[in-house]
């Protein structure tokens, strides 16, 4: 079964999501909603342009099947004091966080009920840079939670695999999943997606202004 619908939908404390639809495949289970005005969504992308602050040096570098690249885009890590998080790699600790960031975590709260307590940030300068294939399956993770990824800027193609339909050898025949991920959107994806569907956002040669993503997690305690 797949497919798209739009519906009206409600969290626990009866806030609407706005624009609202669900996206349903075989074990994917994600939501989908315009969170924010154009208006509110370009504000909020003038001042992340102004307040955060990338990664530069060793930081900007990932590690695959042991050997070391330049990440394809920027990077950043906020979140409440104390907290670190580990993937391809390398292990960021979480910066304070910083009004706007605090802002947008809120607003995402209270459309979705959950609660996060860290945030990666991505920075894409225009459609060369992208993300290729992966999983946030992290053991840092709380694998009850989530994943919100609120997207500022550019509208960017981003594509989900499901794990048994990748490569040459690929032991089933699952048509990938893509949508649009608009200015001020947000794409909530809920367990267990990221168990059995990779996500990626592909580069795009004739997008030529840059995006901003921001993907809301909570870290286990003490992990």
């Amino acid at each position: 079964m797949s497919g798209l619908s739009i519906v009206n939908a409600f969290n626990e404390e009866g806030a609407l999501f706005k624009v609202f639809f669900c996206m349903l495949a075989e074990e994917l289970d994600c939501d989908y909603a315009l969170l924010f005005s154009k208006r509110e969504a370009d504000d909020l992308f003038t001042q992340l342009e102004e307040e955060v602050v990338y990664s530069t040096g060793d930081e900007a570098k990932v590690q695959v099947f042991g050997k070391v690249f330049n990440i394809p885009r920027k990077q950043a890590t906020y979140g409440d004091a104390g907290l670190t998080y580990a993937y391809s790699g390398i292990r960021r600790s979480a910066s304070p966080w910083t009004p706007t960031l605090e802002y947008i975590r809120d607003a995402v709260t209270k459309a979705t009920g959950q609660t996060f307590n860290f945030v990666l940030i991505n920075r894409y300068k225009d459609g060369q840079d992208h993300m290729g294939e992966h999983r946030d399956d992290e053991k840092e993770l709380d694998p009850s939670c989530p994943i919100a990824s609120v997207s500022l800027g550019a509208a960017r193609d981003f594509v989900f695999r499901h794990r048994d339909s990748r490569g040459k050898r690929s032991s089933r025949q699952i048509k990938p999943v893509k949508l649009e991920l608009a200015h001020g959107s947000l794409l909530l994806m809920n367990p267990p997606t990221n168990t059995f569907w990779y996500h990626s956002l592909p580069a795009r040669k004739k997008v030529l202004s840059p995006r901003i993503n921001l993907t809301f997690r909570r870290i286990l305690p003490g992990s």
